[in-house]
């Protein structure tokens, strides 16, 4: 029979597969999160997600080396504490774990390490939201003094970047002039952008211990029946001072993340979330699917729909495991 396409001419075997792949996995484009607890807590598993921990911040340079020594040089930092107030006073504390861990990796490792580190209130209220309540509204305006104080102790203690995730209006314009006034004109923001109120964040909410005692988060995060809102929200985020744009959760928001590669001058972030990273987990555990193999796949959808890096859990099974070696 003649038949002169053929395109299965090009998916014979895995060296042809490989010559013409068009998206690769590239671990220089990926960062790890971690979870750190106080001073004096134990190293704790979070059973909602096998293989991440809370890490005590006085053992995390220790924790951290094995990871540092794999390949692991990008990393985002949240707190987990247990002094919480309606102020979130504890964010830009001395004492806050994150600021501390912060200063001793930067101080050990310089510029050989990628430190951001989130920049969100969710961690520090005794509401659990990620602003300043007033009666049962998360008010926005008084939530940015907050953030502002916050973004700049983290660029104190060195961060390079900050991570605003609260999804507060011109959030990212207050920061960026709250640390071009204290004279952190090189940190980099990485706005979260389009954060959905999504049900994929539960096992991160277990981990930090941030999940809101009333109500849910509606009124802040974006609605995930929308699309082109994302537009509006990149342009205030660019014009604001946003260096990178972040798509948060990314498996169900691939077409979102394509929007944001075809209209921003500025990277593109993704954030391969919490429940994303636990279904895999529970998939492999029920023999339902190859873990590298699944990880590999749902890493270069991502990629391929756009994201120029992705913050993503599975990066130190990557690593260990010399996934991206296959």
């Amino acid at each position: 029979m003649e038949i002169p396409n053929r395109p299965r001419r090009l998916r014979q075997n895995q060296i042809i597969r490989d010559l013409i792949s068009e998206t690769r996995i590239n671990t220089k484009k990926m960062i790890q999160p971690y979870f750190i607890s106080e001073k004096g807590t134990q190293r704790f598993e979070i059973g909602s997600m096998p293989g991440i921990f809370r890490d005590p911040e006085d053992k995390f340079l220790e924790l951290f080396k094995p990871d540092f020594e794999m390949g692991i040089n990008k990393i985002m930092l949240f707190g987990v504490v247990s002094t919480k107030d309606g102020g979130g006073s504890f964010a830009d504390h001395k004492d806050n774990p994150i600021i501390r861990v912060v200063q001793t990796l930067k101080e050990h490792y310089g510029d050989n390490i990628f430190v951001a580190a989130d920049v969100c209130l969710c961690e520090y209220t005794d509401t659990g939201h990620c602003g300043i309540v007033e009666g049962d509204y998360v008010d926005n305006d008084s939530t940015l003094k907050r953030l502002g104080d916050m973004a700049v102790a983290l660029a104190k203690a060195g961060a390079d970047c900050v991570g605003p995730s609260d999804m507060m209006d011109n959030r990212v314009g207050y920061i960026r002039g709250e640390l071009e006034d204290k004279g952190y004109k090189n940190t980099i923001i990485m706005a979260y952008t389009a954060k959905y109120a999504s049900n994929y964040y539960g096992p991160f909410r277990d981990a930090a211990d941030s999940a809101p005692k009333f109500g849910d988060r509606k009124s802040y995060q974006m609605d995930f029946r929308n699309k082109m809102e994302t537009l509006r929200e990149l342009k205030l985020d660019i014009e604001e001072g946003a260096d990178i744009v972040m798509v948060k959760p990314s498996l169900a928001y691939l077409d979102i993340i394509h929007i944001f590669k075809e209209h921003s001058p500025v990277p593109v972030a993704a954030y391969n979330v919490s429940g994303e990273y636990s279904m895999v987990k529970l998939m492999v555990r029920e023999n339902m699917a190859v873990e590298k193999d699944i990880v590999l796949e749902n890493l270069t959808a991502i990629f391929r729909a756009g994201a120029d890096m992705i913050l993503t859990y599975h990066l130190r099974d990557i690593f260990k495991n010399r996934w991206h070696h296959a």
